[in-house]
């Protein structure tokens, strides 16, 4: 029996936490609330699946150290930023380091939840991938999985292997920033992985990889 998937929210506002929380209720996903990254760290199941909305700044431990917390520990929670103090410069560190999406506060309803959307896609693709592509032992599968990529999901997966955001990729392709997302989504589900910083670190296992398809 699958476990349902929860959208862990965490933020010390408690009035944005809880608005989140009744947002994503209203689309009939569970969801729960903590006031801090500590407080979340504490009740942290890996084995849970969903994914993790968090805010930028907090006192103690910032969303960004908790980002770099779950990465050390191996955790592959997919996690969407908000904030209503972010910079293009912390932006692009987030989804370089593996963030689905980066949400500036105030925002628009149906914008946060595309952007959870995707994140509980990714959590459901990544544990339902095989073990072995996961833990990048199927490099000769990889490569054919790549050599399979469209002209353009090439290009979409070249710019956000070097930490480009998706609203500058579309603007670099000349596409709109939805199509981006679409080529991004379907790109991770023709290579079996749940995000682009996945993808790096297989890369960076199997470096013969990042000849002929990747450049």
């Amino acid at each position: 029996m699958s476990i349902e998937q929860t959208v862990f929210i965490v933020d010390d506002d408690e009035a944005y936490r809880d608005s989140v929380k009744e947002l994503v209720n209203s689309v009939g996903t569970s969801a729960l609330t903590y006031g801090s990254a500590l407080e979340f760290l504490e009740a942290f199941d890996p084995e849970r699946p969903g994914c993790l909305v968090l805010d930028v700044r907090m006192m103690r431990m910032s969303g960004i150290a908790l980002q770099a917390r779950l990465s050390a520990m191996g955790a592959k929670l997919p996690i969407v930023f908000i904030s209503g103090h972010g910079d293009i410069e912390m932006a692009v560190k987030a989804i370089k380091d593996g963030a689905v999406d980066f949400v500036q506060k105030p925002y628009r309803e149906q914008q946060l939840l595309d952007a959870i959307d995707e994140a509980l896609r990714r959590d459901a693709a990544w544990r339902s991938a095989p073990q072995a592509l996961v833990q990048g032992k199927e490099g000769g599968a990889l490569a054919g999985r790549i050599a399979a990529l469209t002209e353009r999901e090439r290009e979409v997966m070249t710019l956000a292997l070097d930490g480009v955001p998706n609203k500058l990729i579309a603007k670099q392709l000349t596409l709109s920033h939805r199509t981006v997302e679409h080529h991004r989504s379907r790109l991770l589900e023709k290579l079996g992985v749940a995000s682009i910083v996945d993808l790096m670190r297989l890369l960076r296992e199997e470096p013969g990889l990042m000849d002929s398809p990747v450049k």
